[in-house]
């Protein structure tokens, strides 16, 4: 095998090699609750417009290398109707294909081979290849339940010295929990005045069932260190789209975007188009999609309380962090799972070495399977006496 020494040293990404496999399961029909992918439809008039996009001639050419105006401008327009955030569509702007692109890009961008980078444990599973490429040096973030959140006395102060950036990511992936704004005002203050940079990743923005999800960028001060990668595929139904964009802090964003003219060139129009008439028109499908996934949270955490199985309060996003019985690790309960219940979801470990006694279960799925993987989960009650 042909293969760099630092692409070598990054260990296979988790859902690459899991996603489309073919699987064994015990003899009841599956049930796929491991990938976060929301499973409704696009909205139709989104389509709509990306069928008419695709016809028109200059969409069928280059296109200018940091997105249309329309886009960008709808960006801004988006984030001042939602969160009170002003952007300058230049300046603080930059386009993704697709968050992920980004997240993994960023430590390429702005940090130096050698530097610390902080990674939520638990956390999204593809920020360290990010840092690896980029030869920078991954530390841990711990993140303890039952919230989740931040806890910055208790990192090494002289890690924190060596620190370049800090991912924060809320709701989080994968434990369900939700940030307040002052929990970013706590973290713009840990590190204003400081070569230390953030990336908060809201992917999972639209599903916050207490409260509005905040941005990061409302805090005073945000714009001075940090950025916000947003999601055009979980809120709308776009996964497949490829969409996203950050916004924030100029440098970082200048950064981003010097860094894409050199391995893309120009997000397709047409896609350009959607995402513009997405972000311009379905604010009201926003709040309907939080709605579905709070029911849903409501219906199935409802049957694990009464067959008193635990799982970390789940405030946000579409992933329920489940704890797993005592004698099993997160790898060999979801096999467990899978053969004994045909129930197939994400073990913990990926996402941390706190992750080793959790499963994470997505409610992306109808709610005649919901409901009958909660069932099938109350048969394992025995389990956890």
């Amino acid at each position: 095998m042909v293969m760099s020494d630092r692409l070598a040293q990054i260990p296979d990404s988790y859902f690459g090699k899991t996603m489309g496999r073919t699987i064994e399961h015990g003899p009841l029909p599956l049930i796929n609750m491991a990938v976060g992918i929301p499973d409704g439809e696009t909205p139709k008039g989104i389509l709509d417009c990306f069928a008419e996009a695709i016809r028109k001639p200059e969409n069928q050419k280059y296109v200018a290398f940091h997105g249309k105006e329309t886009f960008k401008q709808a960006i801004v327009d988006f984030y001042q109707r939602q969160f009170g955030v002003e952007l300058d569509k230049e300046d603080e702007v930059c386009i993704l294909y697709g968050t992920k692109n980004g997240l993994v890009a960023l430590p390429t961008c702005i940090v130096n081979p050698g530097e610390n980078v902080l990674l939520p444990d638990p956390g999204y599973t593809d920020y360290l290849a990010g840092v690896q490429l980029a030869g920078a040096q991954p530390q841990p973030l711990v993140l303890t339940p039952p919230y989740y959140l931040p806890q910055w006395h208790n990192v090494d102060t002289d890690v924190l010295l060596n620190t370049r950036l800090v991912y924060l990511t809320y709701p989080n992936n994968p434990t369900g929990s939700v940030a307040t704004k002052d929990v970013f005002d706590e973290a713009i203050a840990q590190f204003k005045g400081t070569k230390t940079k953030i990336v908060h990743d809201f992917a999972y923005s639209a599903f916050g069932f207490d409260h509005k999800n905040p941005s990061i960028l409302q805090s005073e001060g945000a714009k001075d260190l940090a950025v916000e990668v947003f999601s055009l595929s979980k809120g709308y139904n776009m996964s497949g789209f490829r969409v996203g964009f950050a916004v924030g802090n100029k440098d970082i964003i200048q950064a981003l975007k010097k860094y894409q003219t050199h391995t893309h060139a120009g997000m397709f129009g047409a896609l350009q188009d959607a995402a513009t008439f997405a972000l311009n028109h379905y604010d009201d499908f926003l709040v309907y999609q939080n709605e579905i996934f709070k029911a849903r949270r409501d219906k199935f955490t409802a049957k694990l309380i009464e067959a008193g199985i635990p799982f970390e309060p789940m405030q946000g996003g579409i992933f329920l962090w489940l704890k797993t019985p005592e004698n099993y690790d997160s790898e060999r309960f979801e096999a467990y799972l899978l053969k004994e219940k045909s129930i197939l979801v994400a073990p913990g470990i990926p996402f941390g070495e706190h992750g080793r006694g959790y499963v994470r279960i997505s409610l992306a799925v109808d709610d005649e399977r919901l409901m009958e993987a909660a069932e099938r989960l109350q048969s394992l009650k025995h389990l956890y006496k």
